[in-house]
């Protein structure tokens, strides 16, 4: 016999800013009020898009918020906890407090224990405590608690590793129900039994864990796009540009990550063997030109402790790298080793004449909350120059995957995953052949982290990224430098999962399952997981017209690239618009649909380009 919900919402609806955030009616879903139950023991993922109302859904099952309509329902005796992504701390002077503090406060030696396997001092201070160091406190306060049913709104956030693991431990034998948001791929597959899919103010629920949501979201999209046809113009646009929008990104990125595994193993085979964390140098000089930053026999060291143990490493353009350790491990000191900021103790890092690069870091709330959009793009004009090429502001804000209409709407507005995307755009917009990104997927959503994957992908420079986020580093990075905290840097072709297999593998010499790689790993292991698709095992034939379009759509794709640039360059005319605006309107329309018979033709030719080489 099924067990009766633990929490119950039922009829809920909200309006927010004067719509509806979710259950109520809106001109493209035809939403009804919200039912949500959740059970015993249930493991449910959050999903939406930023700006969805996933957040205040949590707070309205919180009991922080109110709801316009419904009735919200709890078992009795059942304690319900809410990790709140951004707690405040200022009340409080040290962590022990905020942590014991208010109400429902747990007993201080629960908390003690758990903050003791977080690797957490709670006598620091408040104000000058790290994110991090916030993060843990907060954790040891709600996990202290015994909850039923506990609230996690992006848990991950700011975590090193090794604490990721903890908390994915504890949750993985906690006998309570959970729903959590969070943009870690990996910690929602790992944990997630059931999905809740919060869209264009529609709650749907499917008993299938994060693992096969975007399988969903793909079968709910195109049938959307089915039934449209029955419907208005502009609602059968809207379905097929969600449907089509949606697989074609992730076929793009299908053909990116195969491009990736290509680039891992080329530099696999300049890895020399095991025990010397050194990159072979090519004899020819093509591969010395191509070199950026070499670093040659550095280290670094602060008192007794060696941070940094002598390494070195070529990095060549276009290369990913990829840092990874624990807090405290070195990661910040090799960045700033590696891009100068600060000397070495030994050796020497030098960089190419032309490197210029640009950092974004996590610094997001530095972003002037009065500053308009346009303000932060275009400098509060209309038009914006994107690392050399004049595009409108409004077009811009679109490959973001902002609504143009924002363009005026002050920062302070947004959520904290659009002022993320927002930094994004600004810095991606500027001339460089380095970027430097500082922990880059926290607060943002699944669908930004694919546009983020996609433009690291397409970026003609190199790459340096610090996080703990392990499925985007396995989308993302060629080469993955690993810190355990010793000060010895491990060089490894592939990302987070190549970098954990080779810890994991035995000892050289040892036995195991699989061919190993140049120097003693394997650099195509995923490490047990499955973070990534792989190609198919068979390919089907090409008929006679998939060999045609295999031939010639190369050809087509370049004539519409071409095609697409002149349009952009009649278009960054300022004075179009004004003086001629039907001959503006009939060239921004054959941009649109020049790209998107590009877009169609690219998917079309990666298909039948892996069915060859399949």
């Amino acid at each position: 016999m099924a067990q009766p919900p633990i929490f119950s919402f039922e009829g809920l609806a909200l309006q927010q800013g004067g719509r509806w955030l979710f259950g109520g009616p809106t001109p493209t879903s035809g939403a009804a009020p919200i039912d949500l139950h959740v059970l015993p023991g249930d493991r449910l993922a959050l999903i939406g898009r930023n700006g969805a109302g996933k957040t205040t859904l949590l707070r309205l099952i919180a009991g922080q918020i109110d709801a316009d309509r419904g009735e919200r329902r709890i078992k009795p005796g059942t304690r319900l906890v809410f990790l709140e992504q951004d707690p405040d701390f200022t009340p409080f002077a040290t962590l022990m407090d905020f942590a014991i503090g208010g109400d429902d406060a747990p007993a201080a030696h629960e908390v003690e224990a758990i903050a003791g396997q977080l690797g957490i001092d709670l006598t620091r201070e408040a104000a000058t405590a790290s994110g991090g160091e916030k993060r843990r406190a907060a954790l040891a306060r709600a996990l202290a608690q015994d909850p039923d049913l506990i609230l996690l709104d992006e848990p991950t956030n700011h975590l090193d590793l090794a604490a990721i693991d903890w908390l994915e431990d504890w949750l993985s034998r906690y006998r309570g129900a959970f729903i959590t948001i969070s943009h870690d791929r990996t910690f929602l597959t790992r944990l997630t039994r059931a999905t809740l899919w919060l869209d264009r103010g529609t709650l749907r629920r499917k008993e299938v864990g994060f693992g096969g949501y975007e399988a969903w979201e793909e079968t709910v999209y195109a049938e959307e796009a089915r039934n449209a046809d029955r419907l208005d113009a502009k609602l059968k646009l809207e379905a097929h540009w969600l449907e089509r929008g949606v697989t074609a990104r992730r076929k793009r990125n299908q053909g990116r990550l195969e491009k990736l595994y290509q680039m891992r193993e080329v530099r696999a085979a300049m890895i020399s063997g095991a025990g010397t964390a050194k990159l072979k140098l090519a004899s020819d000089a093509d591969f010395k030109s191509k070199s950026v930053i070499v670093a040659d026999n550095i280290s670094k060291t602060y008192g007794t402790r060696a941070i940094i143990k002598p390494f070195s490493l070529r990095i060549q353009n276009g290369d990913r790298i990829g840092i990874v350790g624990s807090n405290g491990a070195g990661k910040t000191t090799l960045l700033k080793l590696l891009t100068r900021e600060i000397e070495s103790d030994t050796g020497s890092v030098t960089h190419a004449r032309t490197l210029t690069g640009v950092m974004i870091d996590q610094q997001r709330k530095l972003l002037a909350p009065d500053a308009t959009v346009r303000q932060i793009i275009a400098e509060g004009g209309d038009w914006i120059d994107v690392r050399g090429v004049r595009k409108h502001v409004m077009a811009y804000l679109k490959d973001f995957l902002f609504d143009p209409g924002l363009v005026d709407t002050k920062v302070g507005i947004l959520s904290g995953g659009e002022r993320s995307r927002l930094l994004l755009a600004r810095e991606f917009a500027r001339t460089a052949n380095l970027l430097v990104l500082d922990e880059p997927t926290n607060d943002l959503d699944l669908e930004t982290l694919d546009l983020l994957q996609e433009v690291i992908a397409d970026f003609d420079g190199t790459v340096l990224i610090v996080s703990h986020d392990r499925d985007f580093l396995d989308r993302t990075v060629t080469i993955t430098l690993g810190l355990d905290g010793s000060g010895k840097v491990d060089i490894v072709a592939g990302g987070y999962a190549d970098w954990e297999a080779r810890r994991k593998a035995p000892p050289a010499g040892g036995k195991t399952g699989s061919k190993a790689g140049q120097g003693g790993f394997e650099t195509g292991s995923r490490g047990g997981q499955k973070p990534v698709p792989t190609k198919p095992a068979a390919a089907p034939k090409l008929t006679y017209k998939d060999q045609r379009d295999y031939e010639i759509l190369p050809a087509r794709i370049e004539e519409l690239e071409a095609a697409i640039a002149k349009g952009e360059a009649l278009l960054s005319d300022p004075e179009l618009y004004t003086k001629d605006p039907a001959r503006f309107a009939t060239i921004s329309t054959g941009v649109a649909n020049a790209r998107a018979e590009k877009d169609a033709a690219e998917e079309r030719w990666l298909m039948l380009a892996e069915m060859v080489e399949g």
